[in-house]
């Protein structure tokens, strides 16, 4: 209901929404948005009839209220216009209320630094500024602006649209582009039924070429100038089908239980996390005190690893000993491109760093355009990952790592956000495969420092579980302790005072050792002397991987590797 009331010359309307002692918004009788004038020519001042309860300044207006100022001419100039009597859709709006159209675009006024206009906070409702995508394929994720196009991410469809022209299709056919009154023309699918699902921090681009995850239809995608293309079919349909269907995008509570060792009632305190697997970062809160973390950093490694926090209020009281640091966290799939080596990195995270950094918490691999396929695993867990200029950066937990980073006085391969894991290669012994074998040997050509892990055949038949508790059946098949490399697997004998070898022996730059079997006997086998030696079965799985004292941090080359088998006697 609009209120009339005498405007003099220069008056100011002050605006305040009052809470009644009913509970309801206005005034105590109507319900009706409250007026005030203050008047500069000296006239009267309107106050409300109920002041009990309510903290009100001289104007009249509950300090503990929102309250707006609006002038009667415009600018509040000396003869500009003034406003008239009668409705006005700014000053009298019955129904507010907030629309959310998850599937709408809109845009602002121009930007021109060479003439200084500046329209950016400007969205006219005269002009038709919004676009709006078919909502059955869900919310706008990402948009990317390509050159002259828009290209438009929802959770189960891509369109592109031109920017500042309309597409004109002609009668044989074909298709035109003119200069349009739209900035966003018309919207354009791409062939496929495929989306961003919920992750657009699976994004990377590099040139023409885009890349994304869409976990609703358990796909790493490509979109490239020939369309859509299913890049995680691969060889590896079956691994992202297993991997994505574990990533949950619905937000959930967590928390860090934490000691507190040092600090005040500042917002400046040390903390020890109790689980060293689990990280602090910028955002999380602690229970009962407002506010959030505004910085953190770790100090020291475990067991002595701590803390130190900086926060965003001062907190009610002196903390306890032990504290509980929540947070909301869900499921991520980042994306990045590998300028260095033209590759594009995926990061599947069932939980972000925050919960866990443990390995089996996340897979990190990458894609190589020039062969089509998926090469290697990696052992970080990034926040997000970019390129710049030639360089490949990561960021984890709010620190910035170059990758490919080369000092010849501190080799740091294998090194990723101050912890050293081993490289490792595994592939399959598969010659023959029709045929049971007896792998008697393995070797390898290449650099001095590598172990054999695991040495398995695959499995040679099922068997009742002798553990009567548990009981079913187990899976027979034989394998190794482990090889060791060249360095570490030398002694000296005590006899002769000659260095001998326990694991891989070297002649010219061949590396080979035996296998030895640490598999119980299956019923029926033959054993010849005191030990078991080969592997039998129709293929055998190999990991092989850095050791921890050759040349720690410096390169390692594998160029080949292959093993010698018999047809098993049985």
């Amino acid at each position: 209901m609009g209120v009339l009331m005498q405007v003099e010359f220069f008056n100011t309307f002050v605006l305040n929404n009052f809470k009644s002692h009913d509970g309801q918004n206005g005034d105590r009788s109507s319900g009706d948005l409250k007026f005030i004038t203050r008047c500069s020519t000296g006239g009267s001042r309107q106050r409300p009839a109920w002041t009990d309860g309510i903290d009100i300044d001289e104007f009249g207006v509950d300090r503990g209220k929102r309250w707006y100022i609006e002038e009667s001419r415009i600018r509040g100039g000396f003869n500009n216009t003034s406003i008239d009597q009668g409705v006005r859709a700014y000053i009298n709006e019955e129904n507010i209320f907030q629309e959310k159209r998850i599937n709408t675009l809109i845009y602002s006024g121009v930007y021109n630094s060479r003439t200084g206009v500046n329209n950016t906070n400007v969205f006219s409702i005269a002009d038709d500024i919004t676009k709006s995508l078919d909502i059955s394929y869900g919310s706008i994720q990402k948009t990317y602006a390509e050159e002259t196009n828009l290209i438009v991410f929802q959770e189960n469809k891509i369109h592109r649209a031109l920017i500042d022209k309309d597409t004109i299709y002609t009668t044989e056919s074909g298709t035109q582009t003119q200069a349009g009154a739209a900035v966003i023309g018309q919207f354009v699918a791409y062939k496929g039924d495929y989306g961003i699902s919920k992750n657009p921090e699976s994004f990377a681009i590099y040139n023409y070429r885009k890349y994304f995850s869409d976990k609703n239809r358990n796909a790493i995608m490509r979109l490239s100038n020939d369309g859509l293309t299913e890049i995680s079919r691969y060889g590896m349909q079956d691994y992202f089908r297993d991997r994505l269907s574990e990533i949950n995008n619905n937000f959930e509570n967590n928390n860090i239980t934490a000691t507190k060792f040092s600090g005040g009632v500042s917002g400046d305190i040390s903390v020890s996390i109790i689980d060293f697997s689990q990280d602090i970062s910028v955002g999380m809160s602690i229970e009962g005190q407002p506010g959030y973390i505004t910085y953190c950093e770790k100090v020291g490694s475990p067991p002595l690893e701590s803390w130190n926090i900086l926060y965003s209020e001062t907190f009610t009281s002196n903390l306890p000993s032990n504290i509980v640091i929540l947070y909301k966290t869900r499921g991520k799939i980042i994306g990045g491109w590998d300028i260095h080596n033209k590759n594009y990195v995926v990061s599947l995270q069932k939980n972000p760093n925050q919960v866990s950094t443990d390995d089996t918490t996340y897979k990190t691999l990458s894609f190589d355009e020039d062969i089509n396929g998926w090469v290697s695993f990696f052992t970080y867990k990034p926040n997000f990952t970019f390129s710049n200029l030639n360089k490949f950066y990561s960021i984890q937990n709010y620190k910035l790592y170059e990758h490919y980073h080369k000092n010849v006085a501190d080799d740091t391969r294998g090194d990723f956000y101050g912890v050293r894991k081993p490289s490792n290669i595994t592939f399959v012994f598969n010659a023959q495969p029709s045929i049971t074998k007896n792998f008697n040997t393995v070797f390898y050509e290449g650099s001095n420092g590598w172990e054999v892990e695991s040495f398995n055949s695959g499995f040679t038949g099922q068997d009742p579980n002798p553990d009567t508790v548990t009981g079913g059946y187990v899976q027979s098949n034989d394998s190794i302790i482990s090889i060791k490399s060249y360095d570490e697997g030398s002694y000296v004998d005590a006899n002769t005072g000659y260095t001998l070898r326990a694991g891989f022996d070297r002649k010219e730059n061949r590396y080979v050792a035996n296998l030895r079997n640490n598999s119980a006997a299956a019923s029926g086998e033959v054993l010849f002397g005191a030990q078991m030696s080969g592997i039998k079965g129709y293929f055998a799985t190999v990991k092989i991987e850095t050791d921890e004292t050759t040349q720690l941090g410096g390169p390692k080359e594998l160029w080949s590797a292959g093993t010698n088998y018999v047809v098993s006697s049985y």
